[in-house]
């Protein structure tokens, strides 16, 4: 099992109120909230400075924050349905993705928190699953739940739902691109009922009454990998949700594992060009197994707090150069500090203002760029 000591923090009513108000403030994204948690010490006089820092950014005026009273309806209406909203630091959170560096600064939780717990590893493919494909993740979650793993998946039609169905018994953990009570596709509003009466349990970072956009389920998908020790590529066409998700498991240091197909089919077309970068070819669980098993004995590396980019004050000279390197074309945070000619603080100091202004958009793998 996971080498991990075990939490005993528990957020304050009043602190988990400040961080819901700050996550849901616009522009606040989980590196952001991390940073300004790090430099202020709190949410509440994080929340203080938000104006400050995006007229800092150029903002003509300041984004919205949430307010107390949205942010107690949220809880309430999140206590309703049975989820709990956790942070990284407290029980019940997701051992592994509390290390991402993006991980969400509170994570909705619905179910059994056992299941959480335990080794994870995931299984994704193609909404347009073949029947072969379907019966291959059907019969390797089974494997990889008896074997004393828990699946998790993004609940989606084809793959994902065979993974989910098949893995009942051990216990599957569903990842939602939209709020608790929004399912897609709705028709997985069983499937979802299924998983949390048989121990499974359901994760999401969005907020109660959040109907999912295309942009989200990204998002979702960093939560699938993050969670798990490696990720499962069952189908994928060269482009697809599915190799998304495998390109962030790299990314986040995650085992990544694909299955072979017919060259005929575009389906196995993501799949196979997988293998040829480097995954794992994966035609029995024991080649997942016997890849996932030396990592599952080591501690888990706790994410170690960045450089505080305010405790620097940008001069104009520099937040200028900066500004100008910065376009929609999404650049490498390293290629802009080494362009910039200015210190790691600096740079990140004016991303930070940059973001809060609702100027500058993160993308995956260290890429930003203006909006």
């Amino acid at each position: 099992m996971d080498t991990r000591t075990p939490s005993t923090t528990h957020l304050t009513d009043a602190d988990r109120i400040d961080r819901l108000r700050l996550i849901r403030s616009d522009n606040v994204g989980p590196r952001t909230f991390r940073s300004l948690i790090n430099h202020f010490g709190s949410a509440r006089v994080a929340l203080q400075r938000l104006p400050d820092l995006a007229r800092r950014g150029g903002a003509d005026r300041a984004g919205r924050i949430c307010s107390e009273e949205d942010a107690r309806a949220e809880l309430a209406a999140s206590k309703r349905i049975g989820v709990s909203l956790l942070a990284p630091e407290e029980a019940g959170y997701p051992p592994r993705l509390a290390t991402l560096d993006d991980a969400p600064p509170l994570l909705g939780v619905r179910g059994a928190p056992d299941a959480l717990m335990r080794p994870m590893l995931a299984i994704v493919g193609s909404r347009n699953a073949s029947g072969a494909g379907l019966k291959f993740a059907g019969t390797l979650a089974r494997d990889l739940s008896e074997a004393g793993f828990i699946v998790v998946s993004g609940l989606a039609r084809g793959i994902d739902q065979a993974a989910h169905r098949a893995s009942l018994r051990g216990g599957t953990v569903a990842t939602l691109a939209g709020g608790h009570d929004r399912i897609y596709p709705p028709e997985h509003e069983d499937l979802l009922a299924q998983i949390l009466d048989s121990g499974g349990a359901a994760i999401s970072e969005m907020p109660i009454g959040h109907v999912p956009r295309a942009r989200d389920f990204p998002r979702r998908n960093r939560l699938i990998s993050g969670a798990a020790l490696g990720v499962v590529v069952v189908e994928a066409a060269l482009r697809s949700g599915s190799l998304n998700t495998a390109r962030i498991a790299a990314e986040q240091g995650r085992e990544v594992f694909a299955v072979p197909g017919s060259p005929l089919d575009p389906r196995a077309a993501g799949t196979n060009d997988l293998i040829k970068q480097g995954a794992t070819l994966t035609t029995e669980a024991s080649d997942v197994i016997s890849a996932v098993e030396p990592i599952m004995g080591r501690p888990l590396q706790l994410r170690e707090p960045d450089d505080d980019p305010l405790d620097v004050e940008p001069d104009a000279g520099d937040r200028a150069r900066i500004i100008a390197l910065l376009g929609p074309t999404p650049v490498l945070l390293d290629d802009l500090i080494r362009m910039a000619g200015a210190s790691p603080a600096v740079v990140r100091t004016v991303l930070l203002e940059l973001e809060l202004a609702g100027r500058l958009e993160r993308h995956g793998g260290g890429l930003v760029s203006m909006i």
